[in-house]
């Protein structure tokens, strides 16, 4: 934080900041602007004084984060990297909120510098800053543990504004919990509290003592008000300056919530308090009106204070001398630590350690042909291997690391020394092991916010029905192309006893459906090992989902000669016969081995079938049309697909005559090998599929 004392520059650079988010909205014809206009003061306080922040260098490394966690408002941060000097131009700002870079409606990852995450689903731009100070702590631990965290370079602070809606949303509680839990002292999240959401007053909806809660959860919490005693109103924006300097004094080894009491588009007439103002334009009556009461020309649109902005603007001056201070304490880290430094490089490079390819190589010798191996089971083997070799590598599951398989052995636990329980009694600030609890969602936003925080990689683990509690996260890392790693076991009805309520039926068809996610549902041990080789080493940046089992199923011959070759393109063939088949049988997971054995059986009735394992729709897509073709040849028309959920995302593949073999109904109480065989989910059913498909080849000749 740089001394600050409010000058009349900072009071106009505010009010400048303010019509220009009116004016935005109103030239776009709809968009948020109740929430810019009475935040405009909040993001210059700490845009000015508290951000550590170099625009002329937007990723350095050693910047502060921040988050709008309400990402409606963009326009808050929009205005603030206009004032700033990043890419955000005034011209920017005419074309904002009209879903065109480089300031779309939302803010968008990746489409504007200086913006840290895509933002809008309340709620998780609040859980993914909690995983921004995940992946700071545990980077610094990796590359200079024994630095006081103040004097490392790897040390950074996160900033986010919420509101209302973030609060209300249950995943900003399940999140508040654990960065109480882990004691992240370089969270700071500002609590814009203007008491108006869509439908009116919060006390409707909102109407506990918010601060109690965060202190409940272990969170330092202050708050300021805008609004005085006597009623009246006053942006005093030293006052809020020493609330957050004096939270930042008191609790370094606590998150903090600082509560502000502002009112939503003030001081518009007629809008200011109003709900009307938090989605829609305000009318060109009332930004005349705004204009007037701030001393602007009603009849100017985007009017630029040009002494007020270059005053805003020398925070651009401060960001090169922070960063040309840190450049002095990285290159004094680098010289005293080579093999850190070589580390280092690497990450940022994103290239994978040497002996990656080897430890999977050995792996797979150790793999016996006719086991039966669950995939998870695999896949948990495979994630020791890789973390023998690959430091960045972390993570854990939403309180079933023993079922997903997600444990790393030896590491330690990501958390404080007094969290040591019995069953984990090494914990550490720096550890890899990640417990989130019964949290999905929330195990989602985090992963997501240590991708996008750090140069780390993580993964986390559940059931595969409980990944729709963490759907919306994962939608979010599609959206934003950062490839989160989520690990989903117990993936059909042969999860058996515990009932439909735990057997996922449908959604690999509607995890398929999300665009830029990476679907992979590997057939055995081989392809297990190869899904996760080929997602690493993949160069682009998409989410994957491994999509596991509980039960065993038996590592095949056919995929340990070539599951290497196969598993990255997608979809490969895994028994083939002479000539052109009769039928194509498709399958993934832990029905390939019914595919395969269906095979046999018709090969002895004289039927020739060619079994193509598909453990990645995905990958299959992007191949050229030359590979498609050899694999699923448009001429053999008979086709049977094997895969224990709905079949929807199989018909174009099936074609005209092709029959599924698939689950359409929720699942069944009971043993989870009957529950397949009553459901159909044998080598029988799809002998008699492919012999009707064939029959209705013949028959349409």
């Amino acid at each position: 934080m740089t001394e600050f004392k409010e000058t009349e520059l900072d009071e106009r650079a505010i009010k400048m900041a303010k019509v220009l988010s009116a004016d935005a909205v109103e030239k776009a014809g709809s968009g948020h602007p109740g929430s810019p206009i009475s935040l405009a003061p909040v993001a210059y306080t700490l845009y000015q004084h508290f951000i550590k922040h170099d625009p002329n260098d937007p990723n350095w490394e050693g910047r502060d984060r921040f988050i709008l966690s309400g990402g409606h408002a963009s326009l808050t941060q929009y205005v603030q990297l206009y004032f700033s000097g990043y890419g955000v131009t005034l011209d920017a700002l005419r074309t904002s909120v009209a879903a065109l870079p480089p300031a779309p409606r939302a803010p968008e990852y990746g489409l504007t510098p200086g913006i840290e995450m895509t933002t809008g689903p309340l709620g998780q731009g609040f859980a993914s800053a909690i995983g921004f100070a995940y992946g700071e702590r545990f980077q610094r631990g990796l590359l200079d543990p024994e630095t006081p965290k103040e004097d490392s370079p790897f040390y950074h602070k996160i900033w986010a504004i919420c509101g209302e809606g973030d609060i209300e949303e249950g995943i900003s509680g399940e999140a508040a919990s654990l960065a109480a839990n882990q004691k992240l002292g370089n969270l700071t999240v500002i609590f814009d509290a203007n008491r108006i959401q869509i439908e009116g007053d919060t006390n409707l909806v909102l109407a506990e003592d918010v601060l109690k809660r965060f202190q409940a959860y272990g969170w330092y919490t202050d708050e300021f008000s805008f609004i005085q005693p006597d009623g009246s109103y006053k942006e005093d924006i030293e006052g809020l300056a020493d609330v957050i300097a004096k939270a930042e004094k008191a609790a370094p080894d606590q998150p903090k919530l600082i509560k502000v009491h502002s009112l939503i588009a003030w001081p518009t007439p007629g809008k200011t308090n109003d709900p009307s103002s938090h989605g829609s334009k305000l009318g060109t009556e009332a930004v005349a009106g705004l204009k007037e009461a701030l001393g602007y020309d009603p009849e100017e649109n985007f009017h630029v204070d040009e002494e007020a902005l270059a005053h805003a603007r020398k925070v651009a001056e401060r960001g090169l001398e922070a960063h040309k201070e840190w450049d002095e304490k990285f290159d004094a880290w680098r010289k005293a630590n080579p093999d850190k430094a070589a580390l280092y490089d690497r990450l940022k490079a994103g290239e994978l350690p040497e002996g990656f390819d080897k430890a999977l190589d050995d792996l797979e010798a150790t793999f016996e042909v006719g086991k039966g191996v669950a995939t998870r089971g695999a896949s948990g083997s495979v994630l020791n291997a890789i973390a023998a070799v690959m430091p960045e590598l972390w993570g854990g599951s939403a309180d079933l690391g023993g079922s997903n398989k997600t444990d790393l052995k030896g590491a330690a636990t990501f958390a404080p020394a007094e969290c040591a329980t019995k069953q984990w009694p090494n914990c550490n600030e720096f550890g890899r092991q990640l417990h989130f609890g019964v949290r999905e969602f929330t195990m989602g936003c985090i992963t997501n916010g240590i991708l996008l925080g750090s140069h780390t990689r993580p993964f986390g683990g559940t059931f595969f029905m409980f990944s729709d509690y963490e759907r919306s996260a994962v939608r979010l890392a599609a959206l934003m192309e950062i490839p989160n790693l989520y690990i989903w076991s117990h993936d059909s009805v042969a999860v058996g006893e515990d009932g439909p309520t735990h057997q996922p039926v449908e959604h690999l068809a509607s995890f398929r459906a999300i665009p830029q996610l990476e679907v992979i549902r590997p057939a055995d041990a081989f392809e297990t090992a190869e899904a996760y080789r080929y997602f690493f080493e993949k160069k682009n940046t998409l989410p994957g989902a491994m999509v596991l089992t509980r039960q065993g199923v038996p590592v095949l011959a056919e995929t340990a000669a070539k599951a290497k070759d196969g598993v990255k393109k997608g979809a490969y063939v895994l028994v083939d016969t002479e000539g052109t088949p009769d039928v194509i049988l498709m399958a993934s997971g832990s029905e390939v081995q019914w595919a395969v054995a269906a095979a046999k059986t018709l090969a002895g009735e004289g039927v020739k079938a060619r079994v193509v394992s598909v453990p990645s729709m995905e990958w299959f897509e992007e191949q050229d049309a030359e590979y498609k073709e050899a694999v699923l040849p448009a001429a053999v028309k008979a086709r049977v697909s094997v895969e224990a959920g709905v079949a929807m995302p199989w018909y174009k593949y099936l074609g005209s005559y092709g029959k599924p073999v698939s689950i359409e109904q929720f699942g069944l109480q009971g043993d989870g090998a009957q529950n397949m065989i009553d459901l159909g989910i044998t080598a029988e059913h799809v002998v008699e599929a492919a012999k009707a498909s064939i029959a209705e080849v013949e028959a349409a000749k």
